[in-house]
């Protein structure tokens, strides 16, 4: 029988878990119930006992619960309960007691869960119900596969629409342990690469190309949480090599757009020492909202709306300067086989000659501020082509391939 873990404030939230705790086995599921709370529970139906309690938890971040409790510092407490949190349900999966975990409440509680289900290998199935979950969610899922559904109500007491929400909730925990993944045909070396919009021709040519060398290749939309999960893979130990051919994430995060790369962007291969082949995908442009979201600093600059909810700006020379040293700064660092290729005719299909970013004297900066940090480690490739060239894709494709091999 498979066991779900529910992971939770009990000195708050005991009639909700009693409740989710009771549908979840109405479907032949098992459950084990850790309790994250801070204080004693005050209220809560009688036989709802923890299976882990909630000095069991602190202990395993090396703190007494009823000292957190006495204190009354809400941060810290909850700061010790995750940390605490994160430990025990890691030990459960580890001792096969953990096939899925559930949790259910608000801010406080979601931060608790969201440490502890993203210590969890991917692919375990974590869900967390939570009045917040209608907004940004990224400091509850970081780059992890965590579900969240909004809660709708406050999780106060069970009432017709919390008791649907809840019952909604066990049965997409229960369906996802119980469900089976058909094996497949053969487990071939993952690959991963960066792809955006503008780069898309590119990196589809490429992943076509490693396929058909016999890798299979993830990609990785570049929206800030798309670089940071797939270089979670890298650190999990998945990944064979990688072909980052976008990584416009860090002009967002020089510039101030909205999707900014997290900050050991581009560091995990070279880290790891995996083979990689690097590119400056993207590298033109900064992403806002819509154009009216534009921070009125910019509204002078070089905009171009991609589409009704996207619009996005140019990098100037002295930022794409300051992009290059960054770009050269982590390459250098790498432990692994690196090659940088450089499209020296267009970084973007809008950069190329007669597109609205095509920009030469940016293009420029860029290679120079690449050429004051590339250490001697990085092999570079400039090729008078543009990202989206189909030779451009292979030449990558072909190169990371070559590299992988000569590793062997």
């Amino acid at each position: 029988m498979p066991t779900v873990v529910l992971l939770g404030t009990l000195d708050t939230k005991g009639h909700e878990y009693a409740y989710l705790r009771d549908r979840v086995r109405e479907q032949g599921v098992d459950c084990l119930l850790v309790d994250a709370g801070v204080f004693e529970p005050q209220i809560g139906p009688e036989g709802l006992e923890p299976d882990v309690s909630r000095q069991e938890v602190a202990a395993a971040a090396g703190a007494d619960a009823d000292a957190l409790a006495a204190a009354g510092d809400r941060g810290v407490a909850v700061s010790a309960m995750a940390e605490g949190a994160a430990a025990v349900v890691k030990r459960l999966h580890d001792e096969g007691r953990l096939d899925g975990i559930v949790s259910v409440g608000g801010s406080g509680n979601s931060s608790i869960a969201g440490i502890a289900m993203r210590g969890l290998p991917v692919g375990v199935p974590k869900l967390i119900v939570s009045t917040v979950a209608s907004g940004d969610t990224r400091p509850y899922m970081g780059a992890s596969d965590v579900t969240m559904t909004y809660s709708v109500v406050d999780i106060a007491g069970i009432n017709q629409i919390s008791a649907r929400i809840l019952t909604n909730a066990a049965g997409a925990i229960v369906g996802m342990v119980k469900a089976q993944m058909p094996p497949l045909a053969e487990a071939k070396p993952l690959i991963t690469a960066s792809m955006f919009g503008v780069t898309t021709p590119c990196v589809t040519r490429a992943r076509g190309r490693l396929e058909e060398l016999g890798y299979e290749v993830l990609v990785f939309h570049q929206t800030g949480t798309g670089g940071e999960s797939m270089e979670e893979l890298m650190r999990a130990g998945f990944i064979t090599g990688s072909l980052d051919a976008t990584t416009t994430e860090l002009a967002d995060e020089l510039v101030g757009g909205v999707l900014a790369a997290y900050p050991g962007r581009l560091q995990a291969a070279g880290t790891l020492g995996l083979p990689q082949v690097v590119s400056l995908g993207a590298l033109d442009m900064v992403n806002f909202g819509p154009k009216e979201s534009v921070p009125e600093r910019f509204h002078d600059r070089n905009l171009y709306v991609h589409n009704p909810t996207i619009t996005l700006m140019r990098t100037t020379p002295d930022e794409c300067r300051e992009l290059g040293r960054r770009v050269g700064r982590k390459l250098s660092g790498a432990t692994g086989p690196t090659a940088l290729y450089i499209p020296l005719r267009g970084v973007s299909m809008i950069a190329v000659e007669g597109q609205p970013f095509h920009d030469a004297d940016a293009d420029a900066a860029l290679l120079e501020g690449l050429h004051e940090t590339l250490g001697p480690n990085v092999e570079v490739h400039e090729l008078d082509m543009d990202v989206n060239d189909e030779r451009f894709a292979l030449a990558m494709a072909d190169r990371l391939d070559e590299m992988i091999r000569e590793g062997r």
